[in-house]
C-alpha cells in the first residue's frame, strides 16, 4: 500500500496532523510520501518532497484577489503536484488543506477523475463546499446549502468580483463523481458535510489529537511571575488571531464586571493592537511556539474560558482538559464535542451572563477533578487518533485490492 498526502504546508496544525501521520504510517509499515508548498521542516524519517515556494504562493495569492477566482490558479504548481503523483503512483491520495493558492482545483481533479484516483479528503474547515470562505458561522450565511451566490465574504478574498456564484458551480461540478471518503474532525462538521452537495459521499469523523505527553500537569512558576496571587482565580484564554470570532470581547466584558482582588486573566496569544484594548485586570501574554511552556500556563489556570464564535473543534480545549484544567466553550461548532459532564461545561454562544456564572461555580465549588480532565482529554491522545486514520487506509485499501480481484 503506498499512501500520499498533500497539505499546503508541513508547519502549522494540519501540517503537524500530516507529520504525525507520515510517521505512524513509518511504524506500521506503510509507504508513505507528503507533498507540500510551504514551511520547511528538517526530519530525514519522512518522505517529503516541497513543490511550491513562499514567493510563487504570495504572487498566486495576489492574483487570486484581483481576479476573484480564489481556487483556481496555481496552473505551474499543480503540473508540479501531478507530475510528482505520477511518479509515486499511490494506492490512495489523503488531500488535507488546498486553499493556501496551492493548487488548481480543476487541473487537480479532472486528473484525479482521469486516473479513478482513490482519495481520502480531511476538511479541516468548510471551503470545500463554499464559493470562497472556510467559515460562515457568524455571517448566518447558508448559501453553501443550495448555491452560493452574492458572498457576505466575498471582499476578504476578491479585491472587485463576487464570483460566488461562478465557484460554487464549479467546485460542485469538479467535486461530483469521485472515488472519495470524507474525513471530518467533529460531528457537527460531520453533520454539515452532509447537508452539501458532498452529502452522497461517506463521511467518517476522526478527531484531530494532542501530544499528552506534553499537554499534561505541568509545574511553572507562571503565576508568581506575573503577580497572580494565591487567592486569585486565573482565567485563561488561549488564542493566536485574537478577535471577535475568538471573543475578545467577551473577555473584556467579564474582566469589567468581575472582582479583580478575586480573579486575574490571562490571554495567552495578545500582540500589541490586542494589548491597548484590555482593561488593567488583564494580564496579555505574547504567543509562545513553546508546548511545554503553554502546557505550564494551562496548568497554572483554575478554568480554561474559549467563548469562540467559529469552531470545527477546538484544541485548545483537549490541550486544557490534558492539563487537568476544566472547560467552559460556548455552544458553537465542535467546541462542546472536546469536553464532557466531567471535564467542563456549555454555555450558550453570546451569554456573558451564564458564562460568569459558570466560571464562578468552576472557580470556587471545585466541581472538576483533575484525573476526570485529564481522562477526557486521554480520548484524543494522537496515536489513537492516527490509528483511526491508518485503520481507514487499510479499510480502503482492502476495497481497492477487492475491486481489482
Amino acid at each position: 500500500m503506498k499512501v500520499l498526502q498533500i497539505n499546503a504546508t508541513v508547519l502549522s496544525s494540519t501540517g503537524g496532523i500530516c507529520r504525525g501521520l507520515a510517521d505512524e504510517m513509518n511504524c506500521e509499515g506503510i509507504n508513505n510520501r507528503l507533498i507540500y508548498s510551504l514551511g520547511e521542516v528538517g526530519d530525514s524519517r519522512l518522505d517529503m518532497v516541497k513543490a511550491g515556494s513562499y514567493s510563487y504562493i504570495k504572487k498566486q495569492a495576489l492574483l487570486s484577489k484581483l481576479l476573484g477566482n480564489y481556487g483556481f490558479n496555481s496552473a505551474g504548481l499543480t503540473k508540479k503536484l501531478i507530475e510528482i503523483t505520477e511518479s509515486y503512483q499511490p494506492d490512495i491520495i489523503h488531500l488535507h488543506n488546498l486553499h493556501t493558492h496551492n493548487c488548481n482545483l480543476e487541473m487537480l481533479f479532472k486528473y484525479f477523475k482521469s486516473r479513478g484516483q482513490r482519495l481520502i479528503w480531511t476538511f479541516h474547515d468548510c471551503w470545500a463546499f463554499t464559493a470562497y470562505c472556510p467559515h460562515f458561522t457568524i455571517s448566518g450565511c447558508s448559501g453553501w446549502k443550495t448555491a452560493c451566490c452574492r458572498c457576505p465574504q466575498y471582499k476578504e478574498y476578491s479585491l472587485f468580483f463576487d464570483r460566488s456564484k461562478m465557484l460554487f458551480k464549479k467546485k460542485k461540478e469538479l467535486f461530483d463523481g469521485l472515488n472519495l471518503t470524507v474525513v471530518t474532525p467533529s460531528k457537527w462538521l460531520e453533520n454539515t458535510v452532509r447537508q452539501s452537495f458532498f452529502k452522497n459521499y461517506p463521511v467518517v469523523t476522526i478527531p484531530n489529537g494532542i501530544d499528552t505527553k506534553v499537554f499534561r500537569p505541568t509545574k511553572s512558576n507562571f503565576r508568581e511571575a506575573h503577580g497572580i496571587g494565591k487567592n486569585q482565580k486565573m482565567i485563561l484564554g488561549v488564542a493566536f488571531d485574537w478577535g471577535y470570532k475568538k471573543g475578545l470581547d467577551v473577555f473584556i466584558s467579564i474582566a469589567r464586571t468581575l472582582s479583580a482582588e478575586k480573579y486575574r486573566i490571562v490571554l495567552v496569544g495578545a500582540d500589541e493592537s490586542v494589548k491597548r484594548q484590555l482593561p488593567d485586570n488583564v494580564t496579555a501574554i505574547p504567543r509562545t511556539d513553546s508546548q511545554k511552556e503553554l502546557a505550564g500556563i494551562y496548568s497554572a489556570a483554575d478554568v480554561f474560558v474559549n467563548p469562540t464564535r467559529e469552531e470545527v473543534l477546538g484544541l485548545v480545549n483537549i490541550e486544557a482538559n490534558a492539563c487537568a484544567t476544566p472547560v467552559i466553550t460556548f455552544d458553537v461548532g465542535g467546541s462542546p464535542e472536546c469536553i464532557d459532564k466531567t471535564s467542563g461545561a456549555v454555555v450558550a454562544c453570546g451569554d456573558v451572563d451564564a458564562l460568569k456564572k459558570k466560571i464562578e461555580e468552576i472557580c470556587f465549588n471545585n466541581i472538576f477533578s483533575a484525573q476526570d480532565c485529564t481522562a477526557r482529554a486521554a480520548v484524543f491522545e494522537k496515536r489513537k487518533i492516527y490509528q483511526q486514520y491508518i485503520s481507514l487506509y487499510r479499510d480502503t485499501y482492502d476495497g481497492i485490492t477487492e475491486n481489482r480481484i
